[in-house]
């Protein structure tokens, strides 16, 4: 960090360096770029999403055992879906008797090793990674996807957001899997490629198999005289 900060490794060294490794799959010196991020008030069914990642990055998650809600209204998440179904008043009444159950078993003298048995996976939760670039770059492959789950996909988004705003070499990077930095093109089924709001800039894996597949059969079509004499044209021109 010394070093970028006082210029001697330079943005523009940065992006060679990085692009260099992507195109040649040498990934080893980009897991030695580490990253820290703290994040907070999210659900504990993200955190159990998030440490499914577990090759380049750690974490340190606040305990349920040894951190009590004080207050019988515990923090939780309320998924927009529930609240365009109109049901979340009942979800939050049902949060609230569980956080005054909660409560009550506290006070009856049991642990809060066991009284979290009661708590839902909405129940917030705070925690730490540390995470390589060579991770953050599958992370990002993986979880900016609009398949990936939403609040797991907003938090990528953050996390790509400040990377890029400190080091926009690196940040540059992080996309998609489908992203023209990463395979560009889209590996997902194909109802899903079709239902896909960015899918019409990309193009899906059915198609370029199939484009393959004509090529290897020799069902491209080929070129003609007609096409020859166009390349010959000296106003041709070079995109």
């Amino acid at each position: 960090l010394e070093r970028i900060e006082d210029e001697r490794i330079t943005p523009e060294k940065m992006l060679d360096f990085v692009e260099e490794r992507l195109k040649s799959g040498h990934a080893s010196p980009l897991e030695q770029v580490w990253f820290e991020f703290g994040i907070s008030g999210v659900s504990r069914s993200f955190s159990h999403q998030f440490v499914r990642h577990r090759v380049g990055i750690s974490f340190e998650q606040q305990s349920q055992r040894y951190v009590k809600f004080k207050e019988a209204r515990f923090p939780y998440t309320v998924p927009d879906s529930v609240q365009r179904a109109g049901m979340k008043d009942k979800m939050e009444a049902a949060f609230e008797e569980l956080g005054r159950l909660y409560q009550e078993l506290l006070d009856a003298g049991v642990p809060a090793e066991d009284a979290r048995f009661l708590l839902p996976n909405a129940a917030s939760t705070n925690f730490k990674i540390v995470v390589n670039f060579q991770e953050l770059l599958h992370i990002c492959d993986q979880r900016l996807c609009t398949r990936a789950q939403w609040e797991f996909r907003k938090v990528a988004a953050i996390m790509r957001a400040e990377v890029n705003r400190r080091f926009p070499e690196l940040g540059m990077q992080l996309q998609p899997k489908c992203g023209e930095r990463r395979s560009g093109y889209c590996d997902e089924d194909y109802e899903a490629w079709q239902q896909c709001p960015i899918g019409r800039k990309r193009p899906h894996k059915r198609d370029l198999f199939s484009l393959f597949d004509s090529y290897r059969k020799g069902e491209l079509i080929p070129l003609d005289e007609a096409d020859f004499k166009l390349i010959e044209r000296e106003d041709t021109k070079v995109p």
